[in-house]
């Protein structure tokens, strides 16, 4: 029994069409709300002159990325690479809005996130790089380190949750660490976000004002704020001591989110070098029908109400 025969011609097409536009719909959903940063803006009396990318633009690249993103997943399972790109900035630089973009058609079980949260008891007596370790890929995964080991040269130097001997010594391992990661065989990407003093100001004004961002504020999120020269400080010398031939940093200018996840996405896929992986044609089975089989009704309390 084919499709046809199932609907009519005409409403096969409008299903087809509107799967597909339901495909795109996650995406337009974490970007249009206009009513709520009209609402955000009047914070500030006037609509900043903030001129980005073209919306439909915009999508169309991003879509366009996203597929090459997928093909690119193909490869690395193909050839059973290991990916790792460590993902670094300051609160509010868009690491997590581009982390999502990058992970949205992907296959969880090639490409998952690394979001690790503060050493427990037992992790502060390991060596630094332990806990990092365990969530290195294996042949055919990819793992985006939404901030990563560098932890210890940022916010840990910054708020004093370390010494400077400790500092010292992390940059002394980071080259060792990292040419041992590179020997054997794994792919290492590093991008810093960078986003200007009112930048990150008009974005924690946003995260305050707005019920669907505030979870995103944390104490250390504020105190980050207060300690702004701190952090830049800690970046210039995270970037002198670690920008290394085999494992250079590059700066995503994230000022403007859109484009910064266009240019992150696509350089990206230029850092890996991937082609097509040939694929056996899918054929979908006939469903078996059993004509002694009935299907039971369910109580219609079981289902959940149509309230849309």
């Amino acid at each position: 029994m084919t499709a046809d025969n199932l609907m009519g011609p005409g409403n096969l097409t409008d299903r087809i069409a509107a799967e597909i536009a339901d495909s795109f719909d996650e995406e337009l959903e974490m970007e249009l709300d206009d009513g709520r940063l009209e609402k955000l803006l009047d914070i500030y009396g006037e609509h900043p002159d903030r001129p980005t990318v073209d919306r439909h633009i915009y999508f169309k690249e991003l879509f366009r990325l996203q597929a090459e993103l997928v093909r690119l997943q193909d490869w690395v399972v193909n050839q059973k690479l290991k990916v790792v790109v460590l993902f670094e900035g300051r609160d509010a630089a868009g690491k997590g809005g581009v982390i999502k973009r990058i992970t949205q058609r992907l296959n969880p079980r090639v490409c998952r996130v690394a979001a690790l949260p503060a050493p427990s008891e037992r992790e502060r007596t390991q060596w630094y790089f332990q806990r990092y370790v365990s969530h290195l890929p294996a042949g055919g995964e990819i793992v985006l380190f939404d901030r990563s080991w560098y932890n210890r040269s940022g916010v840990e130097r910054v708020m004093g949750f370390c010494s400077e001997d400790d500092v010292e010594a992390f940059f002394q391992m980071v080259p060792q660490f990292e040419k041992m990661l590179i020997n054997s065989g794994t792919i290492l990407i590093k991008y810093w976000f960078s986003i200007t003093d009112d930048e990150q100001h008009l974005r924690f004004q946003m995260r305050i004002h707005d019920p669907i961002k505030q979870w995103k504020l944390s104490p250390m999120d504020l105190e980050s704020r207060r300690r702004w020269e701190q952090y830049t400080k800690a970046k210039e010398a995270t970037m002198e001591r670690t920008h290394l031939p085999g494992s250079p940093w590059w700066i995503v200018e994230a000022v403007d989110k859109k484009k910064a996840r266009l240019n992150c996405i696509s350089h990206l896929l230029s850092q890996i070098p991937y082609q097509d992986v040939p694929h056996e044609p899918v054929t979908l089975p006939d469903r078996v029908h059993n004509p002694n089989y009935t299907r039971l009704p369910l109580p219609k309390d079981m289902y959940v109400p149509n309230i849309y």
